[in-house]
């Protein structure tokens, strides 16, 4: 990987291929609850409610919204099963899978880097177990 602070090339003012990866890359994984769903979802296929669950605090709304974006992106797939009632299923494709191992770096790296959150232990790993 190029130094990211090298950003662009004075000669050049376009950003370097690593700059312009990590810019789509946290435009959608930098959204708020979207690193969250994909961690939830490391568990396994899950339902609407069951993600809900695993992810506390977030709205049906937002759930709603952030489940959609992540299949759009192809980091989930979303499976209905006809009812009654009628159910859906959410399930990490590949690319969600493969984005585990980044995301279970950056779990380890905040939690021995950040400061603890008040209301939160030092550190936990993507299933919640120390």
């Amino acid at each position: 990987m190029t130094n990211p602070s090298a950003q662009t090339d004075p000669q050049n003012p376009e950003p370097s291929p690593t700059i312009r990866a990590l810019t789509h890359a946290f435009a959608l994984l930098g959204k708020r609850w979207n690193g969250l769903v994909l961690a939830a979802l490391a568990q396994g296929p899950a339902g609407f409610g069951e993600v809900r669950e695993r992810v506390p605090g977030i709205s049906d709304r937002m759930l709603a919204d952030r489940l959609h974006e992540l299949a759009v992106a192809g980091l989930l797939t979303r499976t209905v099963h006809h009812g009654p009632p009628l159910r859906s299923q959410y399930a990490l494709t590949t690319h969600g899978n493969a984005f585990l191992i980044p995301l279970a770096a950056l779990a380890v790296w905040a939690g021995e880097h950040l400061p603890p959150h008040p209301d939160r232990p030092r550190h936990e790993t993507l299933a919640g177990q120390p």
